[in-house]
């Protein structure tokens, strides 16, 4: 659309690309609990999440033992927030000097984290099971939080970055 861009600025990308990190979690969080009661598959899903697994991980290296059970879902959606705000920081900072990394209004930048972070670290890391042992609907809900994640992650960085 008309009009000069302004010139990259790392900090403000930065800062909107945390707000915009934070606030799209938030988001995918809603999303996925919204599919979750959408779902009539009645069997649930017996293994922890790769959130809680890095939770576990985290405290092991720094107390010697796993997170208690009673705070397990705290730490897990720390784990959740704190990588979303990270991957929005360095979102953030990549479309202020790449202005593509918001193609799709950040549906790319969403499908990419599922694809690196779902379908390959989280295996690598030996958190979750190999893509090919998943079902389709798994990497389905997969893709889509992750769509709705760059997607929101975009309309909160644009509007951040603007007001800023």
């Amino acid at each position: 659309a008309g009009g000069v861009s302004p010139a990259p600025d790392p900090l403000r990308g930065a800062l909107a690309g945390l707000a915009a990190g934070i606030a799209a979690s938030l988001v995918m969080d809603a999303f996925q609990a919204g599919l979750s009661r959408l779902s009539s598959d009645d069997k649930q899903d017996e293994s922890e999440p790769a959130t809680a697994k890095v939770a576990d991980r985290v405290s092991e290296a720094a107390v010697g033992e796993p997170v208690a059970d009673g705070y397990k879902p705290l730490a897990s959606n720390a784990v959740h927030y704190g990588f979303g705000a990270l991957l929005g920081l360095g979102y953030g900072i990549a479309a202020e000097y790449w202005p593509r990394a918001a193609v799709g209004r950040g549906t790319a930048f969403g499908a990419a984290s599922a694809l690196v972070f779902d379908e390959a670290a989280v295996p690598a890391a030996g958190l979750g099971d190999p893509p090919w042992k998943a079902g389709p609907s798994s990497h389905l809900y997969a893709l889509s939080s992750h769509l709705v994640f760059g997607g929101a992650a975009e309309g909160v960085r644009r509007l951040v970055r603007a007001a800023i």
